[in-house]
């Protein structure tokens, strides 16, 4: 046949339970377990084999199998939660707080849509599923790719091989995002020589929009309809395609949509080009450059999630030149005005960094964890050259995990039987989680899940070595795999080499006695490597060797092509998280979240987020907080750790079995896991923290609105606080006896009235333990002085600076050192 085109027919469904399309279309049923099983029941095998999309299995549906529904009871379930999608909408109709746009270069909602790599993308998700619970202002702005990110194919020698999926949208729960005269809603976005049209589909999640953008549009060239096919396509000149797509053309789309934020979250550094459309427009309202970039930074807020210098996207300057070279004139400044917003030296010369970028554009920004915004502060340091290290702006909101889309349904009844209602309505609030009434039933419901785990692993794996082509035996065998009555280790993530998936072999002959000991062990494990990791995809292939080489195919398993769909069934049904990152490198992790949820206790070093979950009592630590000078010593003294910890603490304590059938000790150590864990690092806890934040932006949107006469003439000034002239004087040791130390410092050169409300002179003294504290200068006869006795004895290094507040902000922003 000679295809003219393409077409799809969507379902007539009989009117009784016609509520399914309207279910198919909104996310929300994927952390609903009811409106998920009103799917499944339609056509399990179909349900797995589409990856749980309802809009696929609706297509493809029996029309007969829908009738035999309709005559029991199934259409008044399907009404019942058509209804309770219907009310939750309803309740949250009045939004809260300022209108915010999150924009993320990818979304992890659930398994059938593929448009997410890892944690980046699943945190994304969990953030915009929280803020439709708690009823926020928000929006999405992403990017649709058609063949989305790569399914997973293993090897018998554990060889990675990607393979990709054309996705119809139309087969998914999106629709087109149109404009008032009901046509393709399209901006567009200048690119080398030529114009690139880009397009976009809403996908609902909950009471939130997400808009997804797409170049797949006839108008543009093949080459630029192939720009948003794959999620980090690779290459420099891809990379700053798509990312001038997400910024540019997404703060265009929202306002193509009549959308105007108040706030705008960049998740990650990837639409940090964002600022610069900002900028621009701002600048076409009539605004100086400086005042224009004030305002943009005022209301925007940037989630740093890299750990590592390499792990920032970076540009070079030929690059940035060729695609932005002209963009620099419609912000009102020159190419050097332009490229300092993100200048890097790096050993090979200057780059544009986007993480610089997003950090010049934006008032508020944080890391994912304590420890991670400590060092990010460490890392961006050298942009606020003159602060002290506690004083650069960059805090941390520690992340979370969305509780209803990663806690097995069985759990989630049983908990809120024990728990009581109010732990639905606020899983956030330590108080409803009542874990002291957890005990058999929820040991029975955790001895189900791990048995769900074995045959999932052994269905995986038999399928697996089947396409492979292996023998008949190796087929029988994969039948056997794993114990469902065994402790069972997890350990998914993605395969890059700080993560150290092979530190269990570090010393082969400790690992093998601990498997060869009194208490049975097995482990099961996941993860891709990124397409470019060529050093990641050889850890993988030497963890597939390592197992074979030691004759622990049975005890140890890696499974292929993990994803959403997968984490759920590890997290659901192992007994242990194992997470082993070479310390500080783990921004922060949710992986072990998500199991703790589930009743799963962590085994891990002390990086990311349980750098600050652990207690001694609520799991397991790998090592000290201590960072090793080399990596092999750092590795040794882990992985000795680790197998201290297993044979002496973990197996013991899980094989403790009473009369009950298991554990009480254990039982309590995963009680106290649930109480700290489940509430602290819940999503709605997150979101809660960064609407805190959305509020502060806001407000510094106003206050920044109403001060653009005083900011023009602040910037203009502002080249005086750096010709003053500055000298101190004071003793270069003193041993305070009684007396208190006494400065003198004085200022030459005449200080702009403009500048003079937000201008100190601060003596700043640091204790040898770190302790710091700022004392103000008085102004006095010719000068400055001031008196000062520190609050505590001890030994104090001081130094005295000019600090210049910003007017928005508050906060010191210049600063010069005497």
């Amino acid at each position: 046949m000679r295809t003219l085109g393409h077409i799809t027919a969507m379902p007539r469904l009989p009117e009784a339970i016609g509520g399914l399309k309207e279910l198919a279309y909104n996310l929300w049923w994927s952390w609903n377990p009811e409106a998920a099983e009103l799917f499944q029941e339609i056509d399990p095998v179909l349900w797995k084999r589409f990856r749980g999309n309802p809009v696929k299995l609706l297509l493809e549906a029996d029309p007969a199998r829908l009738s035999a529904l309709c005559a029991t009871g199934y259409p008044a379930r399907v009404q019942a939660v058509v209804q309770a999608l219907r009310d939750y909408l309803k309740a949250r109709e009045v939004k809260k707080g300022p209108l915010t746009a999150y924009f993320s270069a990818e979304y992890g909602f659930h398994s059938s849509l593929p448009i997410y790599s890892g944690g980046l993308g699943v945190l994304a998700g969990d953030h915009v599923k929280a803020a439709s619970d708690l009823g926020l202002n928000l929006v999405g702005v992403g990017i649709f790719y058609h063949q989305g990110y790569f399914h997973q194919r293993l090897s018998p020698e554990g060889a990675q091989v990607e393979v990709y999926e054309t996705l119809r949208p139309e087969e998914l729960p999106l629709l087109p995002v149109l404009d008032g005269e009901g046509r393709p809603l399209k901006v567009a976005v200048d690119f080398p020589g030529r114009v690139v049209h880009v397009g976009g589909y809403r996908v609902q999640v909950g009471a939130v929009p997400v808009f997804l953008l797409t170049t797949d549009l006839p108008e543009n060239a093949p080459e630029d309809r192939a720009i948003t096919a794959r999620l980090y396509a690779p290459g420099l000149e891809m990379r700053i395609q798509q990312e001038m797509i997400l910024g540019i053309a997404g703060v265009r789309f929202l306002r193509a949509l009549g959308l105007s934020p108040q706030v705008f979250h960049m998740n990650e550094g990837h639409s940090a080009f964002l600022g610069l459309e900002r900028v621009r427009e701002l600048v076409a309202e009539g605004h100086p450059f400086p005042v224009a970039l004030e305002l943009a930074r005022a209301g925007a807020l940037f989630t740093t999630h890299t750990p590592v210098p390499a792990g920032h996207d970076a540009f070079p300057l030929e690059l940035i030149d060729r695609y932005l070279g002209g963009f620099f004139e419609k912000m009102g400044t020159d190419r050097e005005g332009f490229l300092r917003l993100a200048l890097e030296e790096k050993p090979w010369g200057q780059v544009f960094s986007m993480s610089n970028l997003a950090l010049s554009t934006s008032h508020q920004a944080g890391g994912v964890s304590r420890l991670h915004g400590e060092v990010s502060r460490q890392m961006f340091h050298h942009l606020w050259p003159g602060l002290l290290l506690e004083e650069v702006p960059i805090g941390h909101v520690t992340n979370g995990v969305h509780t209803w889309t990663f806690l097995h349904p069985r759990l989630r009844r049983h908990y809120a039987e024990v728990f009581g209602p109010e732990w639905l309505k606020s899983p956030e609030d330590p108080a409803t989680w009542k874990v002291e009434g957890l005990g058999e039933e929820f040991w029975r419901i955790h001895k189900d899940l791990r048995a769900e785990l074995v045959r999932e692993v052994r269905h995986r794996v038999l399928e697996q070595r089947r396409r492979n082509g292996e023998s008949p035996s190796r087929l029988k065998a994969a039948e056997r795999l794993l114990d469902p009555e065994v402790l069972t280790i997890g350990f998914a993530r993605r395969f890059a080499t700080y993560k150290r998936a092979v530190l269990l072999f570090k010393d082969p002959e400790r690992l093998l006695k601990i498997l060869r000991g009194p208490y049975p062990v097995q482990f099961v494990f996941a993860g891709k490597a990124h397409p470019k990791d060529e050093p990641g995809k050889a850890y993988l292939q030497e963890l597939v060797a390592k197992i074979r080489e030691y004759g622990l195919e049975d005890r140890m398993v890696v499974l292929e092509d993990y994803d959403m769909y997968l984490a759920r069934v590890l997290v659901h049904g192992s007994d242990v998280w194992l997470n082993t990152p070479r310390r500080p490198m783990e921004a922060s992790g949710t992986s072990g979240m998500k199991a703790a949820l589930n009743g799963v206790l962590n085994l891990s070093v002390l990086d990311g987020w349980w750098a600050e979950a652990y207690n001694g009592k609520n799991g397991f630590a790998i090592g000290d907080e201590r960072v090793y000078e080399s990596e092999e010593a750092q590795d040794m003294a882990d992985a000795q750790a680790l197998y201290d910890v297993l044979e002496g603490e973990v197996l013991p304590l899980f094989y403790a079995k009473g009369p009950e059938g298991y554990s009480l000790g254990w039982l309590s150590m995963v009680q106290e896991s649930l109480r700290t864990v489940g509430p602290r690092f819940s999503a709605h806890r997150m979101v809660g923290e960064y609407a805190l934040l959305y509020a502060q932006g806001a407000e510094m949107g106003k206050k920044a609105e109403g001060l653009k006469d005083l900011l023009q003439a602040f910037h203009q000034a502002l080249p005086a606080f750096h010709a003053l002239g500055f000298s101190v004087e004071g003793p270069s040791h003193q041993t305070l006896n009684g007396e208190a130390l006494r400065v003198r410092a004085c200022l030459e050169g005449e200080v702009p009235e403009v500048l003079r409300p937000f201008l100190e002179v601060q003596l700043v003294a640091k204790r040898s333990t770190g302790e710091v504290e700022i004392v103000p200068l008085a102004p006095g006869e010719g000068g400055y002085e001031v008196a000062y006795w520190p609050s505590r004895p001890g030994s104090y290094a001081y130094g005295v600076r000019l600090a210049l507040r910003h007017p928005v902000t508050g906060r010191v922003n210049w600063v010069r050192w005497a």
